[in-house]
């Protein structure tokens, strides 16, 4: 009998360099897009999907990241002396239990850092989110949602796939991929940053997967690879011809948040949207481009 998914691994140990200085006292996972940290987004998108359990790999100058989960005592003692409304702290607080912190004593990679979650992973299949990557679905069907929904038809073991340019695909891990079906593709063999011109598509892993538990056991030994860092493409390029491998297309906008330009443009998009600000910003974004001073103060 196939296992639902009610775990996921948030890596959130790295030092966020690229936003420096800003993320010299403050973890990169914490930077809003708009008003909610990007941490949030994360953990609202694996809730939409069935997610229990949240495990945040950390790393030393991290613990704001679990601060931000627990009870703000004073600040919300004082807001509701006042009568002020606490909505906008809705989804912060976790559970007790339904969150484990864990820290990577070392930067040794992505795939060091899930391997760091083994012992609270059990046996069980789980998911992996990478919170800078910032995946915006429709409403009720994020990307998570989407690829649980995939992983309760065919199971085994699913990444999020991506098509961008292939000038672009020297920085990411990449699919070799076999038969498509609608949005799932088989997975044949996965390359993590390959040479200028030696991609085998143009198909990449933005940051969402569903593995099985033993992929751990392989992590256990894995060898560093590209950059001198433990790969978690390698060990998944490892279980490939041993269980289930598909990507699952996501419906939906990608920000890649840990670039200033991604960051920049994941605020935009979502306060075009909103009702209490969407249109200010619109206006202002359309005067600054126009060079309108006037039109910009209005």
């Amino acid at each position: 009998m196939m296992k639902r998914i009610r775990k996921a691994v948030f890596p959130v140990a790295g030092l966020g360099t690229r936003f420096l200085p800003a993320t010299k006292s403050v973890p990169k996972e914490l930077l809003p897009v708009v008003d909610r940290p990007l941490i949030q987004y994360a953990v609202d998108e694996a809730r939409e999907a069935g997610i229990e359990q949240m495990i945040f790999i950390t790393g030393r100058g991290k613990g704001a990241i679990e601060d931000y989960f627990d009870m703000a005592f004073e600040a919300e003692a004082i807001q509701r002396e006042r009568g002020k409304d606490l909505s906008a702290l809705d989804g912060t607080r976790l559970a007790p239990g339904d969150a484990v912190f864990l820290r990577q004593q070392e930067p040794l990679g992505l795939g060091h850092a899930i391997w760091c979650a083994r012992d609270i992973v059990g046996s069980e299949p789980f998911a992996i989110l990478l919170p800078d990557e910032f995946m915006k679905g429709p409403a009720g069907r994020g990307c998570l949602k989407q690829m649980v929904d995939a992983y309760e038809e065919v199971g085994g073991n699913l990444v999020c796939a991506l098509e961008v340019p292939m000038a672009e695909t020297p920085s990411y891990g990449v699919i070799d991929p076999g038969k498509r079906d609608g949005a799932l593709t088989e997975v044949k063999g996965l390359v993590e940053k390959p040479a200028p011109g030696t991609a085998p598509s143009n198909l990449i892993l933005p940051g969402r997967y569903i593995l099985q538990p033993e992929v751990m056991k392989i992590l256990e030994t894995q060898e560093k690879g590209a950059g001198g860092e433990i790969q978690l493409t390698d060990a998944m390029a490892s279980m490939i011809g041993q269980q289930p491998f598909h990507g699952v297309t996501f419906e939906g906008r990608r920000f890649d948040c840990g670039s200033k330009a991604g960051y920049i443009e994941a605020n935009l998009a979502l306060a075009f949207e909103r009702a209490d600000i969407g249109d200010h910003v619109r206006r202002f974004a359309a005067a600054e481009l126009q060079g309108n001073w006037l039109d910009r103060a209005a």
